[in-house]
């Protein structure tokens, strides 16, 4: 399955339990989260969506702990499982 149709099933879900869903597209921050989901009184909350064997790209893992540091939700999304994102330790060959 495509990750399009993935995104289409997660924004469903997510809409009718009343979040507003943003599909991101393009921005002018690379790396940004694929979905920006806001619902009053919630922390904003992002989704990186992949397929089942999607990889992030370094950038990808930079802005989600950069977003996570800020106090944001984040998820990844394997296909239809979304997987909750902690912030992972920084190597000192990190480019970010």
């Amino acid at each position: 399955m495509l990750e399009s149709k993935y995104q289409k099933k997660i924004i469903d879900q997510w809409r009718a339990d009343g979040w507003w869903v943003v599909n991101t597209i393009k921005t002018n921050i690379n790396g940004c989260p694929d979905l920006i989901l806001l619902k009053e009184n919630e922390p904003p909350t992002f989704i990186e969506c992949k397929t089942p064997t999607g990889k992030l790209s370094e950038i990808q893992r930079y802005r989600l702990n950069d977003l996570t540091n800020r106090g944001f939700n984040c998820y990844v999304s394997k296909g239809s499982e979304l997987i909750k994102w902690k912030k992972k330790i920084k190597k000192s060959t990190d480019l970010f």
